[in-house]
């Protein structure tokens, strides 16, 4: 009989419910509608593609803007791909829910694992972020109206970006730059992924399970947090998002989640592409998008 390795899962469950491509029958198919959702945004919505932020081919935002005057609201969305995969060209379908509703949509890029370490991929998102910020009324944006979103490893890095001390980072920047954010499916504790099957190819440390674990951390933007998660998504997707909401509750954090009936971990996000749907909505409303 194998022997439990985290809670009461030997190696073979626990790499199970850490395999969220391999849990989704379709996935290949749902993969393959947000490529295609992100071709249309390109055809679609006026867009500027690529803009070069820093040294490395991958430091680099792509930006959908929605008709009419601003300042608009900007939105800033990270992909997922356990911080090993995935681009923001396949990710831009996501402004299917934010750009006909008067919001800019910022597809965010970074290096993946392994070239670079978790340090200096979430550095790459800071800039990011403070581009953004800086930009906010180049672009055509509200500098006071800046929100964050990913998914899955996505999810992290957004729980990271508002646990910047963003002051610290950069003196011109306020210490709550973002107003709202939500995070899909994320991964807020390392421990269990450090020990699966993805470590892999993550390699992560003792050392970097400690310092870029969200759940672990004191959150420093005043920001309003959504935290969505499938219901079919399996028990440690649930228990991660659960467990990270009463954390940060604990710490003063007005944070919230949800487990979104009958959708798995690709579902879930492919309700961006209905702006319509409640989904949808219930994003907008909590981003303060109308």
């Amino acid at each position: 009989m194998a022997s439990n390795i985290y809670r009461n899962y030997d190696q073979e469950e626990l790499d199970w419910w850490y395999n969220a491509r391999g849990r989704c029958k379709e996935v290949e198919k749902l993969k393959r509608d947000q490529e295609k959702g992100s071709d249309s945004c390109r055809q679609n919505y006026q867009c500027e593609l690529n803009i070069r932020i820093g040294d490395t081919p991958r430091e680099a935002l792509d930006i959908y803007y929605p008709k009419g005057e601003g300042p608009f609201p900007i939105h800033i969305f990270f992909h997922g791909g356990y911080w090993k995969s995935n681009d923001k060209e396949s990710s831009a379908y996501v402004a299917d829910s934010l750009v006909p509703f008067g919001a800019i949509a910022v597809i965010g890029e970074y290096t993946l694992i392994p070239e670079v370490r978790m340090d200096e991929l979430l550095r790459q998102c800071r800039q990011a972020v403070s581009w953004v910020w800086k930009n906010a009324k180049k672009i055509g944006g509200r500098q006071d109206q800046i929100t964050i979103s990913g998914h899955s490893a996505g999810g992290h890095i957004t729980a990271s970006m508002l646990a910047t001390d963003w002051p610290s980072y950069d003196p011109t920047m306020p210490t709550s730059p973002l107003k709202a954010a939500v995070a899909t499916s994320g991964l807020y504790d390392l421990s269990p992924v450090q020990l699966c099957s993805q470590n892999d190819d993550l390699n992560l440390s003792d050392e970097e399970v400690r310092n870029f674990s969200p759940i672990n951390q004191a959150p420093k933007c005043q920001a309003k947090v959504w935290l969505p998660v499938g219901g079919d998504e399996g028990p440690e997707f649930i228990r991660q998002t659960e467990e990270m909401a009463a954390s940060w509750a604990a710490k003063g954090v007005q944070i919230h989640s949800t487990v979104e009936s009958g959708h798995d971990h690709f579902t879930i996000m492919n309700q961006h592409m209905d702006g319509d749907c409640d989904f949808a909505k219930r994003l907008r409303d909590h981003l303060g998008i109308s």
